[in-house]
């Protein structure tokens, strides 16, 4: 099921044509392509938002190709959409308004990986995994670990301030950016941050970029912090009879003083998608915790699993708690875990992953609200994600057209419940374009005029991704 384009301004043939013609000659025909194939294999992403043909991709190389393209972009008035990986949940790289897709993916090198100041410098189409292998090849680490960490990419993580299971213990990709090299409409090229942990001059423009979901400007260098690996780490599977015990062993666990670097939950039809990967989980369950915890050899590693267990197992519904014995096993479990979005694909014709935050002290009101909603609406649900940091993904499965008016109100019903229990709209995915209309349930129109504001200082013509984070209505399907 695709979810209709916003409403928005669409650029004059004749600006196109001027447009393109500019790009040729300044950066070689080799990196504008108009060809069919190359325009259609950037008009979507991994979310079910639809746009429209953008009328040509742009294969930037360097900071002064994305320079050149911003600049003959607002020199012509042409939309201009930034796409690293293409992984995004909420749209943000589709090209809603036509116009360019302006590619960074083939700026993917790791420019520096300084030991001693723990930190590195990146180009924006840098692969997450392969950043994860060259640090941790250096006795260092970085944390941020979006499910998506194989093909998704550095630039599109800060643009969305991607998260992923790790968040609980060292938080999300805000955290890790210490600078940014960032190119502006116009062709304007900023620097902001720093290379130090501290540092308080002038305003933080890094942090305002980072999450700015591609609008404001287009990342051409990241400057990352590290910190050193952990010399070990121990998973446990623990299985529960129902998902509101798993919820509250959630809340045992972090009364208990434990921070674990991975708290995840799975419910009963999320387990049918795992059980269809081939993972033999007991029939009993009805609910899964995957929980991981690190640091360095010795004794304190081996004290928080015994608390950890004991939290496991304090509520009596536990069936089972089980370590993984090795790294093989453990890999296993995650690949399972991380493959739960396209395996629950293959349960429904139709899957609408809806990316909520609650308190954690609210877990188990939202599996109460989720149920409520799915027999109201009588759409098929599961849920599984973060529940150490309240981050969950609530899925709505159906297979036919006709079923979607309900969908739509249970998405509606689920927006609204997690606004009431305390909640936000989203934790790791942004707004894009299927959350924008949700947006003033959670902000002020104050608050949002403000960010519009902002919008305008960065992009006074608003040509940069347009259509996202903002309500603007919708066009038909």
């Amino acid at each position: 099921m695709l979810v209709a384009a916003p409403q928005v301004r669409l650029p004059a043939r004749d600006a196109v044509d001027r447009a393109l013609a500019e790009l040729e000659r300044r950066l070689g025909s080799s990196k504008v392509d108009t060809s069919e194939s190359g325009r259609n294999s950037h008009a979507t992403d991994e979310s079910e938002a639809i746009g429209r043909m953008p009328d040509a991709v742009v294969l930037a190389e360097s900071t002064a190709d994305v320079a050149a393209t911003l600049t003959i972009a607002e020199k012509h008035g042409v939309p201009v959409t930034p796409r690293a990986g293409g992984t995004g949940r909420t749209g943000g790289a589709v090209p809603v308004a036509g116009g360019i897709v302006l590619a960074t993916h083939t700026m993917g090198k790791i420019l520096e990986i300084d030991r001693q100041n723990l930190l590195a410098v990146v180009q924006p189409g840098l692969v997450t995994a392969d950043l994860h292998a060259a640090v941790e090849a250096e006795g260092l680490f970085y944390p941020p670990d979006p499910n998506s960490l194989k093909t998704c990419m550095i630039g599109g993580n800060v643009a969305e301030n991607a998260g992923g299971p790790r968040a609980f213990k060292y938080g999300v990709t805000r955290e890790y950016v210490l600078g940014l090299e960032a190119c502006l409409m116009g062709g304007r090229v900023l620097r902001t941050g720093k290379r130090t942990i501290k540092g308080v001059t002038g305003y933080d423009v890094t942090a305002l970029l980072v999450g700015s979901e591609g609008t404001l400007g287009v990342f051409t260098e990241v400057t990352l912090k590290l910190v050193p690996k952990p010399t070990e780490v121990a998973t446990v599977l623990a299985l529960f009879d129902d998902v509101r015990a798993a919820a509250d062993a959630v809340r045992r666990i972090v009364a208990a003083g434990l921070v674990p670097r991975c708290l995840e939950l799975m419910d009963g039809p999320t387990l049918v998608a795992v059980r269809n990967q081939g993972v033999a989980v007991d029939p009993r369950a009805q609910a899964m915790l995957l929980v991981e915890v690190d640091g360095n050899a010795g004794t304190q590693l081996d004290d928080a699993l015994e608390r950890l267990g004991n939290a496991l197992t304090e509520g009596g519904s536990t069936i089972d708690v089980v370590a993984a014995q090795d790294a093989s096993q453990r890999s296993r479990l995650w690949e399972a875990r991380r493959q739960l979005s396209p395996a629950t694909r293959k349960l429904a014709k139709y899957k609408l992953s809806e990316d909520i935050v609650v308190p954690r002290s609210r877990l188990v009101d939202l599996f109460v609200e989720v149920d409520r909603i799915g027999e109201e609406t009588g759409v098929r649900h599961l849920t599984y994600g973060h529940a150490g940091d309240g981050n969950l993904h609530v899925n709505f499965l159906w297979n036919d057209e006709s079923e979607r008016p309900a969908v739509d109100r249970a998405i509606d019903g689920l927006m609204r419940a997690t606004i009431r229990l305390g909640g936000t709209l989203s934790g790791e995915h942004g707004i894009g374009v299927l959350k924008a209309a949700y947006l003033p349930l959670e902000q002020s129109p104050e608050l949002i005029a403000l960010q519009q504001d902002l919008k305008r200082v960065f992009d006074p013509s608003g040509l940069l991704n347009p259509g996202k984070i903002f309500p603007t209505g919708h066009g038909s399907c």
